[in-house]
């Protein structure tokens, strides 16, 4: 059997890596449009933060560990077109047009930061560094900047507010809605790191939508929204990633956003072709409703099902629960599941409650701001949110867990953890649940 797979970033590796598992004879062979393979997107954080030396330790995994598993890799392999119904594949690759057969075709392709709504966001000066080589250039470009304006205040763009900021860097950061990380956290979950950001004066533009990005004689970027504009030295394009699908033919059928539409085992419209990772939609929430959720995790997990599924459908693919958790500014915060603005349109009768919990232990002590969202009815926990000064994101991975086995509160708080006063708190974050119908007046939305 021989299975081709476009893309060797996260989702791609990881379904190169678990066809291996399942048919040691498989024939693997991995394209890459880039140079280099195995980088990790937001490997210039890392570097910021001092987390890696350079750039080139900005990788999870080596050419040696995919040779070792006898999984062969082509880069600067572009792909032009691939032929569902003669089964074979096109790319350029040093100018020279080459084709691959296949057996079973898997579709990694990834995602880009683009933005078709913002004139001029393709620009030399606006910088993008999902790639190793888009990393490269950004790194020196800020090192030479002083000022910077990040159009979008999701993960990425909050995230390099607060690193270059760090840097003593003029920071400006614009977003769309009224205010940030709107995907993973409610307003008011969110407002104490919101006020942080300006504290530390970052200059903070909400509701402001960026219109056009433009470049004068002396590099300088000035980018326009509204009836205003903000000139910098650079620009850091921090919107939503989109796939680049340019090469699929007519057989494969899209969503109406252009990504791939899948089963829940990962196949397409057409046999033994699969898609996975930033490539396609995937089930969020209770209802079988599809969104786009371009994280890594999901990437790991969709490439996984897709070649656990090459030969027969086996596994199917659980959902995302949109899990997230970073630190920002001093204080750690994450999220899964729904939000409470998310729940008012989820047809469910659903409460949100927020607490917070003194952590006690020696030799910490500190407080958790804790949100959950639940079924009014069953208990069933939906969502939680997370803010600390403390290191709580683990905590993030139970509640995720319990969400996606259908726990109720009441479940939750029988959880058994381990308690040691060196390492431990005398009761989790995630046990003090227990308490909450007694004291709940949440709102029932």
């Amino acid at each position: 059997m021989k299975v081709v797979i476009i893309g060797a970033s996260f989702a791609g590796v990881a379904a190169a890596l678990e066809v291996r598992k399942k048919h040691s004879d498989a024939e693997i062979m991995l394209l890459e449009k880039q140079s280099t393979l195995g980088y990790i997107p937001n490997g210039l954080h890392l570097y910021w933060e001092n987390k890696i030396d350079d750039l080139e330790s900005a990788y999870f995994i080596t050419k040696e560990q995919l040779g070792k598993q006898g999984i062969r890799y082509c880069l600067e392999a572009s792909v032009e077109k691939i032929h569902t119904v003669h089964k074979t594949v096109d790319y350029l690759r040093h100018g020279q047009e080459v084709t691959i057969a296949y057996d079973k075709l898997i579709i990694a392709t990834g995602s880009s930061q683009l933005s078709q709504k913002i004139s001029g966001s393709s620009g030399e000066s606006v910088l993008k560094y999902k790639r190793h080589h888009e990393a490269q250039a950004a790194l020196a470009k800020m090192e030479a900047s002083q000022s910077v304006t990040i159009i979008g205040a999701g993960q990425v763009g909050v995230e390099a507010a607060d690193l270059l900021s760090r840097q003593q860097k003029k920071v400006t950061l614009i977003e769309s809605m009224d205010y940030v990380l709107f995907k993973y956290f409610d307003r008011d979950m969110i407002q104490p790191l919101q006020q942080k950001m300006r504290e530390q004066g970052i200059n903070v533009r909400l509701n402001q939508t960026v219109s056009s990005i433009t470049t004068d004689a002396d590099k300088q970027v000035t980018v326009r929204f509204g009836n205003e504009a903000i000139t910098s030295d650079t620009a850091i394009l921090g919107v939503n990633v989109r796939p680049d699908l340019h090469f699929l033919d007519e057989h494969i059928q899209l969503h109406m956003d252009q990504t791939i539409a899948v089963d829940r085992y990962m196949r397409t419209s057409v046999e033994d072709v699969f898609a996975v990772g930033d490539c396609i939609q995937l089930t969020f929430g209770e209802d079988d409703d599809t969104v786009y959720i371009p994280l890594v995790n999901n990437a790991v997990r969709t490439g996984i099902v897709a070649a656990a599924n090459l030969v027969r459908p086996e596994r199917t693919f659980k959902g995302s629960l949109r899990t997230i958790g970073t630190s920002i500014l001093g204080y750690y915060i994450a999220s899964t599941g729904v939000t409470e603005a998310e729940s008012l349109f989820t047809g469910q009768t659903v409460k949100a409650y927020r607490q917070e919990v003194r952590l006690t232990s020696l030799p910490d002590a500190d407080t958790v701001t804790i949100k959950w969202i639940y079924d009014a009815a069953s208990h069933v926990l939906l969502g939680a949110q997370m803010i600390s000064t403390s290191n709580i994101l683990e905590k993030i991975n139970t509640v995720a867990l319990a969400i996606q086995t259908k726990q109720t509160l009441e479940d939750l708080q029988q959880k058994d953890y381990f308690f040691h006063p060196s390492f431990t708190q005398m009761i989790s974050a995630t046990n003090v649940v227990s308490w909450l119908e007694a004291r709940d007046d949440g709102n029932e939305n």
